[in-house]
């Protein structure tokens, strides 16, 4: 009788003991996904504080002004540059 009671405890401690060791190695497991996904959302943040910062950059009035100026040769409107057009009949 004691030989069966002591073989029982034996096979639920060796149990016990696989359970533990699977939970240690899921918590591990899951603990460096947590990492690697907390480390790929800091390099999206980062990535996305340069882009608004492009965007910010590229988007700029002045900026604009001199691409048109310099690679299109356009020049600022000016009033005497502008011609009005009117239909025929209302002169």
């Amino acid at each position: 009788m004691s030989g069966k009671i002591n073989l029982v405890l034996t096979a639920l401690l060796v149990a016990c003991g696989l359970s533990l060791v699977n939970a240690q190695y899921q918590a591990r497991h899951l603990f460096i996904e947590l990492e690697r996904t907390q480390s790929q959302a800091r390099q999206l943040d980062i990535e996305w504080a340069q882009l608004q910062l492009d965007q910010s950059t590229l988007g700029k009035h002045a900026r604009i002004e001199e691409i048109a100026r310099r690679d299109l040769s356009m020049t600022p409107l000016t009033a005497a540059r502008t011609q009005y057009l009117t239909p025929e009949g209302s002169k």
